[in-house]
């Protein structure tokens, strides 16, 4: 009987193996990485935030590393909240970028093309039809917007206007100047009458008079600057180079994947390309001619 037990006991703990439940499959692992990228305000926070949070989820996705967007009120917050946020990286404009690779050491990885193939935007200064100004002399005792004081188009362009027409002291020259903030709000401001003269990227000048026929009844560009680089990620100077290898392959293939193509048309771009140093050579001569040191510059309203 002793033995009968035993081999009974052996047979049901077998039986009893056999028709357990599998172990439950082990969960996802947690993303291991959180990267903080920045957004400079072209357009209002609420545009930007629709615009870019896709493709943060898309290199989520395909990476593991959550991206947390952060839409900053000001051009040149985006300095200063490199060290005071934390951040990893952005989205910078041209001119933001040369200033962040010359103060902080950032490198470039890539910028978008858009759907007819263009990957670079430049400046326009602009005035209404009606204003009567169609030159520098007539914009004596006038009101500009300018957009900020870290941008390409929206003040770069305006300062080396000023330079070529003999303007040494534009605050005096102007009744008066100020800093809108966006690029949009820029051109509003003058299609409303609150400044005589605006400078802002035509990109959104271009997306703006698409949406609103008074823009193209209503104002006049009188002057256009050279292109340059649209805006471009790039990545704080210590990051990790397997991070930065992964997000660079990831926004280069975009156009390969079914789901990245939609993503990109969304975004209004046709594909990310390989964006390095040099692509912003434009931008560091504009500052040599007007005499503009990018380490010693502030970039404060």
């Amino acid at each position: 009987m002793k033995y009968i037990f035993i081999i009974f006991s052996i047979c049901l703990s077998f039986l009893t193996g056999c028709t357990s439940k599998e172990p439950p499959p082990p969960e996802k692992q947690a993303v291991s990485k959180v990267l903080i990228i920045g957004l400079i305000p072209e357009q209002n926070i609420f545009k930007q935030m629709e615009r870019y949070k896709p493709v943060a989820t898309y290199i989520q996705k395909k990476t593991g590393y959550k991206i947390d967007l952060v839409v900053l009120p000001r051009y040149g917050n985006i300095i200063d909240n490199f060290s005071s946020k934390n951040m990893d990286g952005a989205f910078f404009g041209s001119f933001t970028y040369t200033l962040a690779h010359a103060k902080l050491g950032v490198e470039v990885l890539a910028r978008p093309e858009n759907l007819e193939g263009i990957s670079s935007y430049h400046g326009l200064i602009f005035v209404r039809k009606d204003s009567g100004i169609r030159n520098a002399k007539d914009m004596k005792g006038k009101r500009f917007a300018f957009v900020d004081k870290a941008t390409t188009a929206g003040y770069l362009l305006p300062l080396e206007y000023f330079h070529e027409n003999n303007i040494s002291n534009y605050k005096t020259y102007f009744r008066e100047t100020y800093f809108t903030g966006t690029h949009e709000d820029t051109i509003y401001d003058v299609l409303d009458g609150k400044a005589d003269i605006g400078a802002a990227k035509n990109t959104i000048y271009r997306k703006l008079e698409d949406a609103d026929p008074r823009i193209r009844k209503d104002l006049l560009i009188l002057k256009k600057s050279p292109e340059v680089p649209e805006n471009s990620l790039a990545l704080k100077k210590d990051i990790e180079e397997s991070v930065r290898n992964k997000l660079k392959e990831v926004l280069l293939n975009m156009q390969n994947d079914p789901e990245g193509i939609d993503i990109l048309k969304q975004f209004g771009a046709k594909r990310f390309i390989e964006t390095t140093n040099k692509d912003f050579e434009p931008v560091v001569r504009y500052c040599e001619h007007i005499h503009l040191n990018l380490a010693t510059y502030d970039y404060l309203n």
